[in-house]
């Protein structure tokens, strides 16, 4: 088990955002995370990532406590979160985004261009990681399609080397075309770099298609959780969804 949180509490005065939650995810699998608007998705991912500090419970990554862990320890620990990267830089190319990304894992941010340029290592990784993602090397990050900038964000991610990452909507704002377009390049080059998958998503053809298990939640809860074909059969859960 890579990640396990343990009665894991999050409250907002009366709002029981995160209400004594037991999540866990394996190694190397790809969770989906389900629910209504204001199910506490995206406060769980808040906590697991240090955005926001529980109110009780535990949360254990590849063994270890890391409940009162920095978001930076975290992220050196190998949980990574696509907004907690440096952001895009507009100005610069795909290949440029990832150099930087590199350098910042390597805490070499001060490092000028002349002297990344002449980084061999540093190259050649940002070359593997544009080529796993099909992004264009020289192509400006604000030139590319919405896609592909999706795709450029989750490979910064990629460049930090998780071993947990969280995806928010990781398809939301594009086409139905592009959103497969995308999970078909995510999933496989998490399946290569051995990368676990928390990602939350509301495009249920996506959540079926991509998932190897889904866990819903509602009202701070977990309400459910298994294989694509159990949860879509789950009375409660299709009630929910429905209504919610």
């Amino acid at each position: 088990m890579i990640l396990e949180t343990q009665n894991l509490r999050k409250y907002f005065g009366e709002v029981h955002a995160v209400d004594n939650v037991n999540f866990k995810v394996k190694e190397e699998e790809i969770v989906a995370i389900i629910g209504p608007n204001g199910a506490g998705k995206t406060t769980l991912v808040n906590v697991i990532t240090g955005y926001l500090k529980p109110d009780g419970g535990k949360i254990i990554f590849m063994g270890k406590d890391i409940t009162n862990a920095s978001i930076y320890e975290r992220i050196r620990a190998g949980i990574v979160r696509s907004f907690q990267l440096v952001n895009i830089f507009e100005g610069l190319s795909a290949f440029d985004n990832i150099r930087v990304a590199i350098n910042s894992r390597e805490r070499k941010e001060g490092k000028i261009f002349s002297l990344i340029d002449r980084d061999t290592t540093v190259t050649k990784e940002a070359l593997q990681i544009l080529d796993l993602f099909g992004l264009p090397k020289d192509t400006l990050a604000r030139d590319l399609p919405h896609g592909d900038r999706k795709l450029l964000d989750v490979a910064t991610a990629f460049a930090l080397k998780p071993k947990l990452l969280l995806l928010d909507e990781p398809t939301s704002g594009v086409s139905t075309r592009e959103k497969n377009k995308i999970m078909d390049v995510i999933i496989p080059a998490a399946r290569k770099e051995k990368v676990s998958l928390v990602v939350i998503e509301h495009d249920m053809d996506i959540v079926f298609n991509y998932s190897d298990r889904i866990v819903v939640m509602h009202q701070g809860k977990i309400l459910f959780e298994g294989k694509p074909d159990e949860v879509r059969e789950h009375t409660e859960v299709k009630r929910v969804l429905l209504v919610g």
